[in-house]
């Protein structure tokens, strides 16, 4: 079969598209032809080098497809099928698992991370990532749904708590994870203030449901939020893009507010003045990836329409380059999705 598959770490160019070998599913999993593969900011990261990825390797968290070939061991899913597929994977036994905690499991890891993902024609997966779609989503649509939707909502239903009249300050709002959080902020009847980085993706964050939007580029996040607000501040604020805004995002929060991240996009180092923190009583919350039960209540709201995935553009397997690019590059609105 074809897929995209990297043997050095470096930029772009180390993509290849390439014959691998078939792969021949267990009696226990399920055999994926793959219709779409959406990218993330992981794919990058992976790209460049991360610990304990081994060489050669296949990106791809977010697949969906049709099933080609169903192990003896499953009975309720049939060749043919339209399916979406969970991002992660865990040993389903552990204490953590049982207790619906999967990201908390010794050996959670997102798709194609730790284990090649779908960047390719077939995947292999267990029967529990496996989740058939209606008809009227899209396969490029489906495959824009599971890792950012389950983060953003892991983050700001698990982690925040979030309520009706909330104010959230969503960072990023372009982006795949950015674009999740203002729906679900809204959802919740929530108010959001979102950045963007132009006037064509700050237009497409109003369209998405956000209150507010700020130029990220040209204007201070927190001082605009003090306006915005009236000086009340967020009670939230929804970070990803770490180091360049981190300083902004804890301005921005009122006494006794949180903030979740869940990456660090322009860089891992974060300075505070731990006095800011204690005396206004402020909540730094992590969070990685999400739980089964928050990609079943994701999709709930996706196939009741009352969340919708944000597309923004389609490109063949073989021009994986370009898709990372125009990813690295932060021109996309929503998620970049590779077609083999």
């Amino acid at each position: 079969m074809k897929a995209i598959r990297f043997h050095e770490f470096g930029g772009p160019e180390v993509l290849k598209f390439e014959d691998v070998p078939d792969i021949k599913p267990r009696k226990d999993q399920v055999l994926v032809k793959v219709k779409a593969c959406a990218l993330n900011h992981l794919d990058l990261f992976i790209r460049k080098g991360l610990p304990g990825v081994k060489l050669p390797h296949i990106n791809g968290s977010d697949v969906s497809g049709d099933i080609a070939e169903v192990g003896e061991y499953i009975t309720d899913l049939k060749v043919g099928q339209r399916v979406l597929l969970a991002p992660m994977t865990f040993c389903g036994y552990c204490a953590a698992c049982t207790d619906g905690r999967q990201n908390f499991c010794s050996q959670f890891t997102v798709l194609g991370y730790m284990n090649d993902g779908g960047n390719a024609e077939y995947i292999a997966v267990p029967r529990a990532n496996v989740f058939p779609i209606p008809e009227e989503l899209t396969y490029d649509e489906a495959a824009s749904v599971p890792l950012v939707y389950v983060t953003a909502w892991h983050m700001l239903v698990n982690r925040c708590h979030l309520m009706p009249g909330n104010i959230v300050l969503v960072l990023g709002g372009g982006s795949g994870v950015g674009s999740a959080a203002i729906q679900i902020c809204k959802l919740f009847n929530a108010q959001v203030i979102a950045t963007a980085g132009d006037e064509a993706k700050m237009e497409k964050a109003r369209e998405l449901g956000a209150d507010h939007v700020i130029d990220h580029y040209k204007q201070k996040i927190a001082e605009e939020v003090k306006k915005i607000t009236s000086r009340a501040m967020c009670d939230i604020v929804f970070e990803h893009v770490g180091q360049a805004t981190w300083q902004e995002s804890m301005k921005s929060l009122k006494a006794g507010g949180s903030l979740v991240t869940c990456g660090a996009t322009t860089g891992p180092e974060a300075n505070f003045d731990i006095r800011f923190l204690f005396a206004r009583q402020l909540s730094f919350l992590g969070s990685f990836m999400g739980t089964m039960g928050d990609f079943h209540a994701v999709l709930r709201h996706i196939f009741s329409g009352k969340l919708k995935a944000v597309v923004d553009k389609s490109f063949p397997l073989r021009e994986a380059a370009a898709a990372h690019q125009r990813l690295e590059k932060s021109e996309q609105f929503g998620k970049v999705i590779l077609n083999p």
